[in-house]
């Protein structure tokens, strides 16, 4: 499972840089021909996606090589980690975008000759390229519950969005409303921001032991507690790590059991989490004695 994820993921990111190096040039091409500095401008935006998918690449690489000496629960954090560095070069990006447009509104340098007919086109093929592949992306990380593809869709869709500012000021100047770019750069700024914070607030919740949602944990209780020989659950923690997610857990058996029934009961406990949530990589179990019956 963990080798197909990884040739999905790496599949998926070719496919994604092939895409992204035909439309690059596209809107290169377009914005120089049609005299767009906007579209241009998009066409550096999209290069950044090159670099963005490399970053998974080599995070989802590193996440799930096998463990070592050095990582002995596993190197699935790497893969935090590339997230986060995608989301830092979203908010990069969102920023940038955004400053452009106040600073061509305060300089006036918004106002510039009216682009041609091809910029446009090109800025509808690349929202209805990016979009596709957003969704491309997305599905194939909700898949294989990739943190860092995900961010990468993401990334994406934030092209998508920097090509309708792009056509609403080219839109805007071949209309005589050329400072049109520049708001739509700002009101765009905003969306791409919220993206990237809520992208790095996801990949540090799984960089800091957090607990997994309480429907996960409910129906770890029910698996628990369906097993034989088991009267209590005393204890239940979960935290994630990375994509997966380890559990220690604390049962109450008969205090009249031998040691063996005590250890198969915990074992029955060990093998049902672990087979019914693929994304348990470890559950630890401790079992303790219950009296069922007041001594003589």
């Amino acid at each position: 499972m963990k080798n197909q994820n990884e040739q999905i993921a790496m599949r998926v990111a070719r496919n994604s840089i092939i895409v992204n190096i035909g439309l690059s040039g596209f809107k290169l091409f377009a914005g120089i021909f049609a005299n767009s500095a906007a579209m241009v401008s998009d066409a550096v935006h999209s290069i950044t996606d090159l670099v963005s998918t490399v970053i998974v690449i080599i995070g989802i690489r590193l996440a799930n090589a096998e463990d070592d000496k050095e990582h002995q629960y596993g190197h699935e954090r790497f893969e935090c980690v590339a997230t986060l560095v995608l989301a830092g070069l979203i908010l990069a990006v969102g920023l940038g975008i955004g400053w452009s447009g106040v600073q061509s509104i305060i300089s006036g340098e918004y106002i510039f000759s009216e682009p041609g007919v091809l910029a446009l086109v090109a800025a509808i093929v690349s929202l209805i390229v990016k979009e596709g592949v957003f969704w491309y992306m997305r599905t194939a990380a909700k898949k294989i519950d990739s943190s860092a593809l995900m961010a990468d869709a993401w990334h994406s869709r934030t092209d998508g969005l920097s090509s309708v500012g792009s056509f609403v000021g080219i839109l805007g100047a071949r209309m005589g409303f050329p400072i049109m770019d520049s708001l739509a750069a700002i009101v765009i700024c905003l969306f791409i921001v919220k993206t990237a914070v809520q992208i790095a607030v996801e990949s540090l919740g799984k960089m800091t032991d957090r607990a997994c949602d309480d429907k996960t944990v409910e129906a770890m209780k029910e698996t628990i507690m369906a097993q034989d020989s088991i009267l209590s659950i005393d204890a239940l923690r979960t935290r994630m790590f990375g994509n997966k997610i380890y559990v220690d857990v604390e049962i109450g058996v008969d205090s009249e059991v031998t040691f063996k029934q005590a250890h198969d009961a915990a074992h029955r406990v060990h093998d049902a989490i672990e087979s019914e949530f693929p994304k348990v990589k470890h559950c630890k179990v401790h079992a303790n004695p219950i009296e069922t019956a007041a001594k003589e």
